[in-house]
């Protein structure tokens, strides 16, 4: 990994050991936190898989010194982020005013259901075009993964208190009744306190 993350951008020469202002360290922690997350989307070809986290990579070095109190991994990981949904919106032509919280859910969910990782992972980040059959299985799992609205009426109905409605029906009776058998229970030990400590 190491050699990888310093081609894209080389060490500090004022910093042994820095790039961007962060270790080499934090820097293979946010490439193998990336990684895993594209492996987690089934991306398995390593070409194409080390060239993603690399492009994430490169775009999270670009703003690692104008943000010193953000981690490489965060850096990185928002960067992943970014660059996926900018890619959904290309691929599923959604205009920057039309984008709104749900796309990158429903667009790894589309991934899925058009098995990108299985026919069509060469497309994975890659800038268009891209063959139409893709564009339409990935338009079709898009509109497969939004919630199905309906019409639906609430009538308002009675709360169900359970047993509370139970003891409530019945009244002070029974805690009458528990009062008096705790009553007699009391009675009765003091009764055979009394005769066991008699003189």
């Amino acid at each position: 990994m190491d050699a990888a993350i310093k081609q894209i951008s080389p060490l500090d020469p004022a910093e042994s050991g820095f790039i961007a202002g962060r270790s080499l360290d934090e820097w293979n922690a946010a490439y193998a936190k990336v990684e895993n997350y594209f492996y987690a989307l089934r991306i398995r070809n390593k070409t194409l898989l080390g060239q993603s986290v690399l492009k994430v990579l490169e775009r999270a070095m670009s703003r690692a010194h104008a943000e010193p109190n953000h981690s490489a991994t965060q850096l990185a990981v928002e960067e992943m982020d970014n660059l996926i949904n900018d890619w959904f919106a290309n691929v599923l032509q959604i205009a920057p005013g039309q984008r709104d919280g749900t796309l990158s859910t429903r667009g790894r969910l589309a991934l899925m259901l058009a098995d990108m990782p299985g026919k069509w992972q060469d497309q994975f980040l890659r800038p268009g075009p891209w063959p139409e059959e893709f564009v339409s299985a990935m338009r079709e799992g898009y509109l497969r993964a939004g919630p199905d609205f309906q019409i639906s009426k609430m009538t308002p109905r009675p709360f169900d208190l359970g047993p509370l409605t139970t003891l409530q029906s019945l009244g002070k009776l029974p805690y009458v009744r528990m009062i008096l058998v705790w009553a007699i229970f009391i009675l009765l030990f003091a009764l055979v306190f009394k005769l066991t400590h008699a003189p």
